[in-house]
């Protein structure tokens, strides 16, 4: 750890030493991070790929990104996204971090870099201060007891930004995070995210997603319903709910208490490999067979009246 450089207070008339005089041993010099002036920013443009700047764009929305949600959703594979990541990092474009963990090692946790944070208020037209960019608070989220529901979170659309990337006609179509649900509807309801997902041939549905770690009451989760249904009622769009559980014993018990009239809930525990794209749903107060998430819109609205506007019309984004 630096020690810096501090001169006493001299108890005789000796001038302090020259600087031949010092030792000859100086401190060791570690090199920080370099600032991003205008000239640097300007050598990072013919550096930086589109796909870099997707990443600075999705980072500075989403927060955190672990490699492998980041190769889910830009890359080809694990070497490629590492091997890139690295040169985004030296540049000062991404920070990283590696939470603690009990057994193992966590893999790397990426979030926004000040050179990345300076290209995306370049772009906007803004300072890096009005992006709403903080470091501090990202490097934070290492020992936050949020960061494994947000990591999660960013988890299911991650999955589904790779399943739409691997099946034709697949689209991850919006992905709106927390804090932008909050400033839209946090009057009534908080979701952890907003998603809209469509399949070709197979249906279009959006949702409202609540990423359950198992750690409150199944009545607490369902006591959020009144909320859902207020904001149906006074929007005119049932949008519905997608609980993503943990286990099929949480599961089970949170459907014995997720019923309520005016809002459409489907929940699901994470069956390997599959992923939430998948036919994993179980529509609240219904039987059958699991379901594809693009067809969960048919288990809801299996005949639309022509006067009635289908799901996918008059949608909240």
């Amino acid at each position: 750890m630096h020690q810096q450089h501090r001169l006493d207070h001299q108890t005789t008339d000796q001038p302090p030493p020259t600087p031949a005089a010092r030792p000859a041993h100086p401190r060791p010099h570690r090199p920080g991070r370099p600032r991003t002036t205008p000239a640097r920013l300007a050598g990072l443009a013919g550096r930086l790929t589109d796909r870099d700047r997707m990443l600075c764009r999705l980072l500075a929305e989403h927060r955190v990104l672990t490699t492998g949600q980041l190769t889910d959703l830009a890359f080809p594979g694990t070497d490629t996204a590492e091997h890139r990541l690295v040169i985004l990092h030296r540049l000062g474009v991404v920070d990283r971090f590696r939470p603690h963990r009990r057994h193992g090692s966590a893999p790397y946790h990426y979030v926004l870099g000040p050179a990345g944070a300076a290209v995306l208020a370049a772009e906007r037209g803004v300072t890096v201060k009005q992006l709403g960019w903080r470091r501090d608070r990202l490097l934070g989220l290492a020992t936050s007891q949020q960061l494994a529901h947000l990591v999660g979170v960013n988890g299911f659309f991650c999955a589904l930004a790779r399943a739409a990337r691997q099946q034709p006609g697949a689209v991850l179509m919006a992905w709106w995070p927390a804090q932008r649900c909050a400033a839209r509807w946090g009057r009534l309801v908080h979701p952890d995210a907003y998603g809209r997902w469509r399949e070709q041939g197979g249906g279009e549905v959006d949702f409202f997603l609540e990423y359950d770690r198992g750690t409150e009451p199944t009545a607490r989760l369902a006591g959020k319903l009144t909320g859902y249904a207020d904001l149906a009622h006074a929007t005119g769009i049932a949008t519905p709910l997608l609980v993503w559980l943990p286990t099929p014993a949480r599961e089970a018990a949170a459907r014995r208490v997720l019923l309520h009239p005016g809002v459409r809930v489907a929940t699901a525990a994470p069956l390997t490999p599959c992923g939430p794209a998948e036919a994993v749903w179980l529509p609240v107060g219904g039987g059958g067979p699991r379901r594809r998430l693009a067809a969960l819109a048919d288990a809801w609205y299996p005949t639309t009246p022509p006067s009635t506007p289908p799901p996918t019309e008059g949608r909240h984004a």
